[in-house]
């Protein structure tokens, strides 16, 4: 898929969620916006901003931006999908890690989140 959900082109916002940087939160997974790079954190963490991100533009396309991972969401239809190699980086640096940053997380983050 590409067209006017996905742009080849552009590079990813940063290492790390856009808006959990700016606020000093943490984050679980990052996820990265197919068609302008915006970076957010996915739905298993606090803030939920990839989700925010598809509210607030209607961008709908997500790809995981976690080493190892390349897989594709699409917020308008609810489903997975292939797509192309977006511009790289593709992930956030291994060493950061997830969840992050780790000099940010709090020791009872899974608490935080109702995990335990």
């Amino acid at each position: 898929m590409t067209g006017p959900f996905i742009d080849t082109s552009v590079p990813p916002s940063g290492t790390g969620c856009v808006e959990c940087d700016d606020e000093g939160s943490w984050w679980v997974h990052l996820r990265r916006c197919a068609l302008c790079g915006h970076v957010g954190c996915c739905d298993d963490s606090l803030n939920k901003h990839a989700t925010r991100h598809f509210e607030e533009t209607g961008h709908r396309v997500m790809q995981s931006f976690e080493p190892g991972e390349d897989w594709f969401w699409d917020y308008g239809t609810q489903q997975a999908l292939d797509g192309p190699v977006l511009a790289a980086p593709t992930s956030h640096p291994a060493a950061q890690g997830a969840p992050g940053p780790a000099d940010r997380l709090p020791a009872d983050w899974q608490r935080l989140l109702g995990a335990e």
